[in-house]
């Protein structure tokens, strides 16, 4: 039998009887923002070991067994031994959990450790009325007999087996959740920032639940419960839909899931983009196939390295030297460069690009696309860069010039692009440049979060016009959907909601 109708666990951790029920109560209501979609039962796993000591867990418990609330209900009350809160005894561990099967749990997740304490009969009768999930942690690696771990669970004739490891590589996570591809009702729990999206892809692999947090996270790589459910859906996801996401290092400040998330449900189009954090490409490469990935954004710092991987690029791309987008046909992956659109996109209606002096900052990727988009179109193009060999690179390579940091108060451009990560998110109070540097009618900065810079507030306070990195990030972005899918984007969706979580993250 199934564990659950939804293959999303909502996880409750919290060290009170209040801050629980509070948490159950929002796990019961989760959801509710996804338009178009049928209510499914709930799955929530109650993890009595986050409450601080047995008076919370019994006074937690006794308001369940008079609430009754309709969910598929998961009893947890993990030891320290084996990676959780709990600081009683196996035995009391065992009472605990007859406690919350009496209060309306029909599953309890019990570990190895503690099972290979427990004789079988004793088990029988203290919990002989709940469904066991039996389970087993490793926090510090993957095993490598990973056979030998199921064997030992499936012994223990459970109703269901979980097997949750630290996975420092997306090759190593494919390890893990092979296991769920083998027998139904085994839980796969890849852990570890290295492999967030295969917590979201997990039940498309075959995984029984894929765990999500109401509130507090509890094992390394989680995503919120909202961010499951509304942003990628991962309920609603099968071996049909399709894979894309972006990959750089860092990723988790990206916008890009929720841009096109919400332009896949908008046209209806069963797939899902993922935020990949790589610190390898070889091990992303490796990944695409197992995981169907039809596409993917890139970030720093791979928009040039990715190039010795492609079958095939675009002709301006391949000029610029930097991808920020592969389309992965057949298995080939075709690159392109849509930064390049996105910079033309914000700055022609803006200024008049022919005949401009144009600073760029930086000589990066973005600083390459942006430097070959302008000079295409017909600016006069100026390159200033800490690293002053790659800046005559880029300016020889546009026909332009370079310009030294100490001079920049004595120049003046009609466009300075900050091509920089400085200023970006989590760095918010940084500037590539200073107020006096800024002898220019217009500033553009790339960044997008936040979506006013502080080299951009130095530019108002000048009285100069500013264009915020967001014009562009849509831009850039509207285009890739495009090459990806063959259709027009919903590019008013993909727009609003760009600028709705800017503003939230403000």
């Amino acid at each position: 039998m199934a564990i659950g109708k939804n293959k999303i666990c909502a996880v409750v951790a919290a060290p009170d009887a209040r801050g629980m029920w509070k948490q159950l109560d929002a796990a019961l209501r989760g959801g509710q923002k996804r338009r178009g979609s049928r209510p499914r039962g709930k799955t929530i796993e109650l993890r009595l070991d986050w409450l601080k000591n047995d008076r919370e867990i019994g006074l937690f418990l006794r308001l369940l067994a008079r609430a009754k609330p309709h969910a598929t209900l998961i009893a947890t009350c993990r030891r320290e031994a084996a990676g959780g809160k709990y600081r009683g005894s196996v035995a009391k561990q065992l009472v605990r959990m007859a406690e919350a099967l009496r209060a309306g749990c029909r599953w309890y997740d019990l570990e190895i450790e503690s099972i290979r304490e427990c004789p079988a009969e004793l088990l029988d009768v203290l919990l002989g009325d709940g469904k066991r999930l039996a389970s087993a942690h490793f926090f510090q690696g993957v095993p490598r007999d990973l056979d030998r771990v199921v064997r030992e669970l499936s012994a223990t004739r459970s109703d269901a087996i979980k097997v949750a490891a630290q996975c420092n590589s997306l090759a190593e996570g494919l390890r893990v959740l092979r296991l769920a591809r083998r027998k139904p009702n085994v839980v796969a729990v890849p852990m570890g920032d290295a492999v967030l999206p295969l917590r979201v892809l997990a039940g498309r692999e075959g995984s029984a639940l894929s765990y999500a947090p109401v509130k507090n996270s509890t094992a390394p790589g989680q995503l919120s419960l909202d961010e499951m459910e509304n942003l990628y859906r991962a309920d609603l996801l099968d071996r049909g839909t399709q894979v894309y996401g972006i990959i750089g290092d860092p990723v988790n400040h990206s916008l890009s899931p929720v841009v096109h998330n919400a332009a896949f449900r908008a046209r209806r189009i069963n797939a899902v983009y993922l935020p990949f954090l790589v610190w390898s490409l070889p091990d992303f490469l490796v990944a695409i196939e197992p995981l169907g990935i039809a596409g993917f954004s890139i970030t720093l710092p791979h928009k040039q390295a990715i190039l010795r991987h492609l079958d095939d690029c675009d002709p301006v791309a391949a000029a610029i030297g930097a991808v920020n987008t592969v389309a992965v046909r057949r298995g080939r992956l075709h690159g392109y460069n849509t930064d390049y659109i996105g910079v033309l996109r914000a700055l022609e209606p803006r200024i008049r690009l022919r005949g401009s002096r144009v600073l760029i900052a930086g000589a990066g990727g973005a600083a390459r696309a942006a430097a070959f988009a302008l000079a295409r179109a017909g600016s006069a193009v100026f390159i200033c860069a800490r690293r002053k060999e790659r800046a005559r690179e880029l300016a020889k390579a546009v026909q332009g010039e370079t310009v030294d940091w100490k001079d920049l108060k004595r120049t003046s451009f009609d466009v300075i692009v900050n091509a920089t990560p400085v200023g970006m998110y989590p760095s918010i109070h940084e500037s590539p440049l200073e107020a006096g540097d800024l002898n220019c009618r217009l500033v553009f900065d790339m960044i997008y979060r936040p979506r006013q810079t502080r080299l951009l507030r130095l530019a108002v306070r000048r009285g100069i016009e500013s264009v915020p990195g967001i014009e562009m990030f849509i831009a850039q972005g509207i285009a890739q959907w495009e090459i990806w899918t063959g259709k027009r984007a919903p590019a008013n969706v993909m727009r609003r909601v760009a600028i709705r979580a800017l503003e939230d993250k403000a």
